[in-house]
């Protein structure tokens, strides 16, 4: 097998309460990538979109994640990989971690599936340092593993699937670009012990309600204290979208990632619609450009393409 192609979905990080630790996939948007084997021992990048993206693979998400897993396997060949990005960078819904992640699996199947999910993670986590500063997987490991995911530590690496019921979430994403570098550069350096215990419960909480499938029990935990106050500044319409959504009947939900997208979880595809029409009545009275997306929680991460 020479040539692999997959679809890399877009992810939300943070999850309100769990701060670089919680993550799930979507359904959509997804990014398309081709992975083939060539003679050259290098890594070439093919841009087939308009954001102008580096094509130097040091400089380039995909690029430095398969570098390191190539070298790490020892392989006697090259890869090309031809990018079509759908999910926008600096949209807060894992565009870097859709490439990176999309990329090691791609390149993991012409390696004979070498490597565990565990592994890809660790590659992949080299274009998220790459992108903002840090090896953080809390966008990686659900785009590598689908559904949701805690990074239960970084070093080392340990990652846990969670059981969740049927979910459906809801994105806004305002046309503006917030880097993930420049939104966690703002966050405190320290946290009142009492605000953490409180950001502790509603992460424990929140995972007990997933396995559960308490939606109540949900909906009370999405609630962060530590995040979200200091980067709410940087969103517009942030408060108004979740009051306007939580009154078309949505769970909760808060920034994804650093934003600027939003996310709203709801129990099933018709509030989470009633939810997209709530937030399309917000930002019509904006000047800003938006796209919105309603999908339900994607159970497999990146996929292989068959035509």
């Amino acid at each position: 097998m020479d040539e692999i192609k997959v679809l890399s979905p877009a992810t939300v990080a943070n999850v309100v309460c769990g701060f670089d630790c919680l993550g799930f996939a979507l359904e959509k948007p997804y990014d398309e990538m081709t992975v083939r084997r060539i003679d050259e021992r290098i890594v070439r990048i093919i841009n087939r979109d308009d954001f102008g993206l580096p094509t130097d693979p040091a400089k380039n998400v995909a690029g430095v994640a398969l570098t390191a897993m190539l070298a790490k396997a020892g392989a006697d060949f090259g890869v090309e990989v031809e990018i079509t990005k759908h999910i926008k960078p600096g949209s807060g819904i894992g565009s870097s971690a859709a490439s990176s992640g999309g990329a090691v699996v791609a390149a993991n199947r012409l390696l004979g599936d070498r490597f565990s999910k565990l592994e890809l993670v660790e590659f992949a986590m080299e274009g998220e340092k790459l992108a903002s500063g840090s090896r953080h997987a809390d966008n990686v490991a659900p785009c590598i593993f689908g559904g949701f995911t805690l990074v239960r530590s970084t070093y080392p690496l340990d990652i846990v699937s969670l059981d969740f019921p049927l979910l459906f979430v809801t994105v806004i994403h305002p046309q503006i670009e917030i880097k993930t570098a420049e939104a966690r550069a703002i966050l405190p350096k320290e946290v009142p012990l009492k605000t953490a215990i409180r950001q502790w419960g509603n992460l424990g909480s929140l995972v007990a309600g997933l396995a559960q499938g308490d939606y109540g029990l949900i909906s009370r935990s999405i609630e962060d204290f530590i995040v979200e106050p200091v980067r709410k500044s940087l969103i517009p319409g942030l408060d108004n979208v979740k009051f306007a959504s939580l009154a078309a009947g949505s769970l909760g939900g808060g920034i994804s990632g650093s934003g600027p997208s939003m996310f709203m979880l709801s129990e099933t595809r018709e509030i989470a619609e009633a939810v997209e029409l709530a937030m399309l009545q917000v930002y019509s009275k904006t000047q800003i450009e938006f796209n919105t997306y309603v999908s339900e929680i994607n159970p497999n991460g990146v996929r292989f393409f068959v035509s």
